[in-house]
C-alpha cells in the first residue's frame, strides 16, 4: 500500500475519489441506519469545493482503496472524512491513513466524528487512542460521536 497526496480536482482521480465516498458512506448509512450522511450526497462539483487535505490509499499498482481528508489550523487538525473501499475493509487502509495524518499533525490536538451508531469506525479511532468528547444531534435524528486525541 502507498499513502500519497491526492487531491479531487485531478482527473480522473476526483470522479475515483467521489465514487469511493459514496460506496464507503453508503456502509456506513447501513450501520446508522441513517442515509442523511452530507458526503454521501456530493457532486464532483461539491466534493472539489471542500477547503480539505487529502491522502490516498492505493493498491495493486494504482487503485484507490481509501482516502482521508483534512482541515488544519496551527492549533488543531479536524479530520473531515474517512473513506475505504467495502471490499477492503478491515485490512488496516483506515487505520494507516489515521496515523499517517496523526503523524503529520505533530503536537496539534486532532479531532474527528462519525455516526454514533458507527461502531467499527469509534472502535477504530478508540484504538488509535481518540477520547470521545460527547454526543451531537446534528439534523433531528442523525447523531455524531465526537473524539479528540490526545484523549484527555
Amino acid at each position: 500500500m502507498l499513502i500519497t497526496e491526492v487531491s479531487p480536482a485531478d482527473d480522473p482521480l476526483g470522479s475515483q475519489l467521489l465514487a469511493l465516498q459514496r460506496a464507503s458512506y453508503a456502509v456506513e448509512a447501513e450501520l446508522i441506519q441513517d442515509d442523511r450522511i452530507p458526503p454521501l450526497h456530493e457532486s464532483l462539483d461539491d466534493l472539489r469545493a471542500q477547503p480539505l487535505s487529502w491522502l490516498g490509499a492505493m493498491v495493486e499498482g494504482d487503485r484507490l482503496a481509501g482516502a482521508v481528508a483534512w482541515e488544519e489550523t496551527p492549533a488543531e487538525v479536524d479530520i473531515n472524512r474517512l473513506i475505504v473501499h467495502p471490499d477492503v475493509l478491515r485490512r488496516g487502509i483506515g487505520r494507516s491513513l489515521v496515523e499517517e495524518v496523526m503523524a503529520r499533525a505533530g503536537e496539534r490536538r486532532i479531532v474527528v466524528a462519525t455516526g454514533r451508531d458507527n461502531v467499527p469506525a469509534r472502535a477504530l479511532y478508540e484504538r488509535l487512542g481518540f477520547g470521545l468528547r460527547g454526543e451531537v444531534e446534528v439534523i433531528p435524528g442523525l447523531w455524531i460521536a465526537q473524539y479528540g486525541f490526545p484523549a484527555a
